[in-house]
């Protein structure tokens, strides 16, 4: 079996990769009868030179791996047809920018598997970035902060050389006594929470959170049923909220009064309530200053989040009576972090994550005949045709 590491073509540049030369010196152990090839790139965090001193073969062409393995969308014109592909498609959301790259990849007879699709039997997904977002979201929530009113000016973290020096940074500033709430459960959220634990702030309890005063900073974590209620006024369970979200109504505004930082790293179903109003944030109640959209749905469930920020202009000021955006220095306004690529900015703690995860839950898959299905589960098209999982695409694929 020959893997090829593909060069990344998408623009902006993203320097990530799935796996690094560490990774792949453990994939070449584990498993000695792959053949791996490693596209050349300018771009990529690790240089070609250090695949090249660990031994692995770098080169212009990899038409002749089997596996084709990248991060992001790869251009219509450098997809190489009959091929077994690797990527963060953005596709099954029936996302319309991407629906000529859907066409394409069936029109080549490439079999793809989406590293989004890639879940286990109880459909959680097994590798992503999502833990490397929450920390430099994280990051970045606390930097807008300190900036907005003028306590400190933390350098951009792709400057940094990665976590430890990003926390080291956090660590020596002082943040007056605020409340941080975060939203969510998962991998996104988890990573936010790793920023701020090493930052030693206090995570208290949803209740205290709501209705003590505190001398230092402290945070919360809140799930589903903490920011959202039943419309009919009935207590179930989260299982309830994900099978019926339009049954549901927004109870954030409670966190909005107390809150001065809303760190957003949610899951949200497309019927799911907006959990952050204009109402709320117009709300002379509410204390929210800045809010770190980590999920960046553009028009979303966050109000304010009504465009994806950069790294290079990460910050934007929203006005809630406006509705618009303005000078994030402007005293009304909400300070809005929503920069939609933000591992990008670890480039490499990115990678290194990312290829332990693809090599623990992927790799096996493809030498132990798919004993677990993953890859039966993850694959959306195969011999030019989607496949039953994703059939569902078909009407997005046909324009309809």
């Amino acid at each position: 079996m020959k893997i090829g590491l593909i060069k990344e073509r998408k623009s902006p540049p993203d320097r990530r990769v799935v796996f690094t030369p560490s990774k792949l010196t453990k994939l070449q152990e584990r498993y000695p009868a792959a053949e791996i090839f490693v596209e050349e790139s300018a771009i990529r965090v690790v240089p070609d030179s250090e695949y090249a001193a660990a031994g692995f073969t770098v080169t212009n062409d990899v038409s002749n791996c089997d596996i084709l393995l990248g991060v992001k969308e790869v251009p219509v014109d450098a997809l190489i047809a009959d091929k077994t592909y690797f990527f963060f498609s953005h596709t099954i959301k029936k996302q319309p920018y991407n629906r000529k790259l859907l066409r394409a990849i069936l029109d080549k007879n490439i079999t793809l598997y989406d590293h989004e699709t890639i879940v286990d039997a109880e459909n959680s997904r097994l590798i992503g970035f999502g833990r490397y977002a929450g920390l430099v979201g994280a990051y970045n929530g606390i930097r807008g902060f300190g900036i907005k009113f003028e306590l400190f000016n933390l350098p951009k973290a792709e400057t940094l050389t990665g976590i430890d020096q990003m926390i080291e940074k956090l660590r020596r500033n002082v943040l007056p006594p605020i409340k941080i709430v975060i939203s969510g459960t998962g991998k996104v959220a988890n990573g936010a929470k790793e920023i701020l634990d090493g930052m030693k702030i206090k995570q208290v309890s949803v209740d205290d959170y709501l209705t003590k005063k505190y001398s230092d900073p402290v945070y919360t974590t809140i799930g589903v049923l903490d920011y959202n209620k039943r419309k009919d006024g009935q207590i179930l369970d989260k299982q309830d909220f994900y099978a019926n979200p339009s049954e549901y109504e927004s109870d954030f505004e409670r966190f909005a009064n107390v809150s001065d930082i809303f760190m957003a790293g949610h899951f949200s179903a497309a019927d799911a309530p907006v959990i952050l109003t204009n109402e709320m944030l117009r709300s002379p109640k509410n204390k929210i200053r800045v809010v770190a959209d980590i999920s960046c749905d553009v028009e979303g469930p966050i109000a304010c989040t009504i465009k994806a920020s950069t790294i290079a202009e990460p910050f934007y000021g929203y006005n809630p009576v406006t509705l618009s955006e303005t000078d994030f220095h402007h005293p009304a306004a909400i300070v809005v972090m929503a920069v939609d690529n933000l591992p990008c900015e670890i480039p490499f703690d990115a990678s290194e994550g990312f290829g332990e995860m693809f090599l623990e839950h992927v790799i096996p898959a493809l030498f132990d005949g798919d004993r677990e299905q993953i890859l039966h589960r993850a694959k959306i098209t195969e011999n030019g045709k989607l496949t039953p999982r994703f059939s569902y695409l078909q009407d997005f694929v046909d324009g309809k």
